[in-house]
């Protein structure tokens, strides 16, 4: 959609290499002629001789083309002709990890039908390729790329699984590590063991001169266990770039042979039916002196290549980027400007859901909707993914000049928010734990389940039955947004039945250094079968009314995601409002953030063609009294014009 027309050059590359190459198929041929030059483009802007690069990557695509399943070959048909698959309101998504869920990728396959029960459509199963042996950072360090976790099954196993979740409509997401290996990776013993081809596929330095001057500008991921960003490795007699943990060894993207094994890697785990790929720590994976080595123009050219690549061979495969950065930053992995349309098909939406909880704990979305109101418009092919909780820890990337704009001071802010959601602030309902205190800067994140942070945890200590409605009732409000955002929303494991924090990660060695794991829980089935016979129960109160959120979601084409959400000024500051604007009318979100009920101006519905505002979630037409509409404690209401 967004390519341009072969320049003479990219012509006659592309006319050579055919001639050299032995014949391919029709379909091949037209996808290659049709993305080429995005390619060579995201090529050229990264290496100094992409035309040497050209040989050796189109034979790994033509042999993957060879050998995708013909089933495979469909889907990728019917998502050509429908591109905007992955943005209609029917995408549902869930996230766990496969051996919390059911054990293994036969025990999830035996789970299809509490998958299907919930409406998903889409399956992040947490990193499952074999990593080194624990600490391995959740799973984070890899090892194998092309082998999976034994306790988890088999790589016919998860090609199975894939099969049969494709069958059954869901989407398979595999998390794919790209700026760094374990150093018990094939290319990290071999680059230990001095030979010089794979000693090129990492950044290793002799002495400290280097990077000691790196280190000026570069951040600590984890001052606590991980101080600084390079580690001697005595075998190796070097320095190794290390951002993360001193056994993740960060890839040198400036040699074409990494491009080339990614390039090989994206399309053979495609062909065994992954169909979303989650580029886990893309943000870092150029380096420049003198920055902090993160978002930097290569990488979105890379990107643009990698996604040519995979258009070529695999269209029905999207890109997701996990960059956890700044929105001016984050835009850029959708597609801005060259780029436009042309590389991350979904990112992360991590400011709605910081949003989300600081005004839970604020009750005033002044802020919320100052920060929102001024993010960056998105290409219209792409899709946010929205979430409430995952399994990282919460930043609070609450920005000063957001907070100034609503008379706050950012700083100041940020520790109240770190306050409240580690049950230090008084009257705080919360029960997170600190992660990562930064002494210097004061940075505090927060880990914990959405249900103890919305005080349910609290609550049933108390044995107080109006705090845990309460509680379910900021959990419920919370997914409404998730879910009426528009994008992808993605259900954490055990939110579903408002499961709280798992403190026996304390008696796993492995975890017990790392309280992420506090909201890392093990799948309780005997909450979820009782969430289904029960409606009454905690669980069932919570799986019953998000069932019914998703439901109807996937009824509303309001919220396609190739429609932006449009913040609406504050009216009343406890009320967190946006209009969807769509052919068949608009529909306006209201979200009440506070414990009263709250007012909201009919006239402001009414100027957006609302004169009979009709709530969708309850199906009931709006009493409106004295031009007023009314919200209950923690409301979430999606209206459209009358009953239609």
């Amino acid at each position: 959609m967004f390519s341009r027309p072969l320049t003479p050059d990219q012509r006659r590359i592309l006319d050579t290499l055919n001639v050299a190459a032995q014949p391919m198929d029709e379909m091949f041929a037209v996808r290659l002629e049709r993305h080429f030059g995005e390619l060579y483009e995201g090529l050229t802007a990264v290496y100094p001789d992409p035309k040497t690069m050209l040989g050796p990557l189109l034979e790994i695509m033509r042999q993957h083309y060879r050998e995708r399943p013909a089933d495979l070959k469909r889907l990728d048909l019917e998502r050509t002709l429908a591109k905007d698959w992955f943005q209609r309101p029917e995408m549902i998504g869930y996230v766990c990890y496969t051996e919390r869920f059911a054990g293994s990728f036969k025990g999830v396959e035996k789970k299809l039908d509490y998958l299907q029960s919930l409406g998903v459509t889409y399956l992040h199963l947490m990193p499952f390729l074999k990593p080194r042996p624990a600490p391995n950072d959740g799973g984070y360090a890899v090892m194998d790329y092309r082998s999976v976790r034994e306790d988890l099954g088999t790589m016919d196993d998860l090609q199975s699984l894939a099969t049969k979740l494709r069958q059954a409509g869901i989407s398979l997401c595999c998390d794919l590590v790209l700026n760094h290996v374990a150093q018990e990776h094939e290319w990290a013993v071999k680059a230990r063991l001095g030979d010089p081809k794979y000693q090129r596929y990492f950044y290793m330095f002799k002495d400290r001169t280097l990077p000691d001057q790196y280190e000026r500008t570069l951040p600590e991921i984890f001052p606590d266990f991980a101080p600084g960003n390079f580690t001697w490795d005595a075998q190796a007699q070097r320095w190794v770039w290390t951002t993360f943990n001193a056994w993740q060894w960060d890839l040198n993207w400036a040699n074409p042979e990494v491009f080339l094994e990614f390039a090989d890697l994206i399309l053979w785990l495609a062909n065994k039916g992954i169909e979303v790929f989650r580029l886990d720590a893309i943000a870092f994976i150029w380096k420049r002196m003198g920055t902090n080595c993160q978002n930097q123009p290569e990488v979105h050219a890379i990107t643009q290549a990698l996604r040519a690549v995979a258009r070529i061979v695999a269209p029905a495969v999207l890109f997701k980027a996990e960059a956890i950065v700044a929105p001016d930053d984050l835009i850029q992995y959708l597609g801005q400007g060259v780029h436009f349309g042309l590389v991350s098909d979904t990112a992360y939406h991590n400011s709605l859901m910081v949003q989300i909880w600081s005004s839970l704990a604020s009750r005033d979305t002044r802020l919320m909707a100052q920060a929102l109101r001024g993010f960056p418009s998105k290409p219209y092919t792409t899709a946010w993914n929205t979430y409430l909780r995952c399994h990282d820890d919460i930043g609070w990337a609450i920005a000063d000049d957001d907070a100034a704009a609503v008379g706050l001071s950012g700083e100041a802010h940020r520790r109240f928010l770190s306050d409240y959601y580690s049950g230090r602030f008084p009257g705080s309902q919360a029960r997170g734990l600190v992660f990562q205190e930064n002494p210097r800067t004061g940075d505090r994140r927060i880990s914990g389940s959405g249900a103890s942070l919305a005080g349910l945890e609290q609550a049933l200590e108390h044995g107080d039955m109006q705090g845990a409605n309460l509680a379910l009732e900021r959990l419920l409000l919370g997914y409404a947004i998730v879910l009426g955002f528009g994008g992808i929303p993605l259900l954490y494991m055990g939110d579903e039945l408002a499961l709280l924090n798992d403190y026996r990660y304390l008696e796993e060695p492995e975890h017990a250094m790392d309280n992420r794991w506090v909201h890392r829980p093990r799948m309780d089935w005997a909450k979820a079968h009782r969430a289904q016979s029960d409606p009454h129960s905690i669980e069932g109160r919570m799986y019953h009314a998000l069932r019914h959120l998703i439901a109807v979601r996937k009824s509303t084409p309001h919220f396609h995601a190739s429609i932006e959400a449009e913040i609406l000024e504050p009216k009343n500051p406890h009320v967190f409002a946006y209009v969807r604007r769509h052919p068949l009318g608009n529909l306006v979100a209201l979200y009440n953030f506070s414990e009263e009920p709250q007012y909201y101006p009919l006239g402001q519905l009414a100027e957006r063609g609302l004169t009979q505002p009709f709530d969708r979630i309850s199906a009931k037409s709006i009493a409106v009294s004295g031009g007023l509409v009314r919200l209950e404690p923690f409301a979430r209401l999606w209206l459209t014009q009358g009953e239609g």
